[in-house]
């Protein structure tokens, strides 16, 4: 393998020089500590709104807390969050399309944990009327 990647110059793997922030604990421990259940942890793993860490392929998946992640769960949704259904609706755009959008870090996500209405929140920012726009 080495002779291979020297003779079509792929360089090396390099680990990255700074470690990564937060503690990282199982998928279990980590829906404890966030107030959550683990299956909605696995979830949000799978569509790729949390990132994880796993040893090698199949093994248990490791969530790093950080400040950020614990931000993400709340117990209560600010006023400029709502449901992903009125977030489409405002927007303008389908259900994916909000994913994706959460996904790459365009709109801001919020998972709420408690009240009747549990789980994700999205936050939607109205653009500016312009001059001619009708009321």
């Amino acid at each position: 393998m080495g002779s291979l990647r020297r003779y079509h110059e792929i360089p090396r793997f390099e680990p990255s020089r700074e470690s990564p922030k937060g503690e990282a604990v199982p998928v279990m421990q980590a829906a404890k500590i966030l107030g959550v259940a683990a299956s909605t942890l696995h979830r949000w793993l799978n569509a790729g709104l949390i990132t994880g860490e796993q040893l090698t392929p199949g093994a248990p998946w490791r969530i790093r807390i950080t400040e950020e992640l614990r931000h993400a769960f709340v117990d209560t949704a600010p006023p400029d969050y709502v449901p992903v259904v009125d977030a489409m609706r405002r927007l303008g755009i389908s259900r994916q399309t909000v994913w994706q959008r959460v996904k790459r870090g365009e709109l801001e996500a919020l998972h709420v944990r408690q009240g009747q209405r549990k789980g994700l929140r999205i936050r939607v920012v109205d653009p500016p009327t312009g001059l001619f726009d009708q009321p």
